[in-house]
């Protein structure tokens, strides 16, 4: 199969996913998600893409507001939606739970965490927990600014080693480094480069051999699935979204 051919298959394959969660992917090349705790700049980072080109509404069935937008960049088409600002993807709140299934029901071409670079360890608690969903995403180290003026040094390309997705320092407010960020969004959604995203290594062989043995059957039930690990912790760990998604077939149009 052509690398060509590859790409149309996988457009086509998410156009279904993400007309489920609201959004149309009818009218674009790839679709952008913004995650990111409240307050670290991400409607900044949403309005540099968009400019003018954005529309607000609700998501379906729910009170939160979605914005989305559209640019255009390198040729290709992109269609932003800026996802409500969480702490956490593990469901509590109605936010996060618009968050998470965004991310894993909707599989967005590529899923960029925008982080606070003055509070930086806080925040990467919600990209670690993004990079157990996807492996197509894209750091936004935002607010460097605010960092360098508190004498805080931060090597964005070491922490992009650990965490094997881009990282990119940026100041949303002043355009900084947004550049930089839609060519690197760019090249994670067009497959130039490939992520390979931090994963939690757990300690317990009891939880990996039940861990092993769910996502076995995860695959045989949903073979196209390509987060199943954690997919089968979810499992595990009780959350009801999932249970209710795997027992209703949900899954089968991931």
């Amino acid at each position: 199969m052509s690398e060509s051919t590859l790409q149309k298959s996988d457009q086509n394959f998410n156009a279904d996913q993400v007309q489920t969660m609201g959004v149309d992917k009818l009218d674009c090349d790839y679709i952008i998600a913004l995650a990111g705790n409240p307050n670290t700049g991400k409607s900044t980072v949403f309005n540099d893409f968009t400019g003018l080109h954005q529309h607000t509404g609700n998501w379906p069935g729910k009170t939160v507001t979605r914005a989305v937008g559209s640019f255009k960049y390198a040729e290709k088409r992109y269609k932003v939606v800026d996802l409500p600002g969480t702490y956490s993807l593990l469901a509590i709140t109605e936010d996060e739970a618009i968050a998470r299934d965004f991310i894993l029901f909707g599989r967005p071409d590529v899923t960029v965490i925008v982080v606070d670079a003055t509070c930086l360890e806080r925040n990467l608690n919600l990209v670690i927990q993004v990079l157990q969903i996807t492996n197509r995403a894209v750091v936004a180290l935002n607010l460097m600014d605010e960092a360098r003026r508190h004498n805080l040094s931060i090597n964005y390309q070491q922490l992009s080693k650990i965490l094997g997705v881009p990282v990119v320092s940026t100041v949303a407010r002043y355009n900084e480094g947004i550049e930089d960020l839609l060519n690197a969004i760019h090249k994670v959604a067009t497959g130039q480069i490939i992520c390979k995203p931090y994963r939690i290594k757990m300690e317990s062989p009891k939880l990996n051999q039940a861990v092993d043995k769910l996502v076995k059957e995860i695959k045989a039930a949903y073979s196209n699935l390509p987060n199943t690990r954690w997919v089968a912790l979810r499992l595990i760990g009780g959350d009801q979204r999932i249970i209710d998604a795997f027992s209703s077939g949900e899954l089968n149009n991931m």
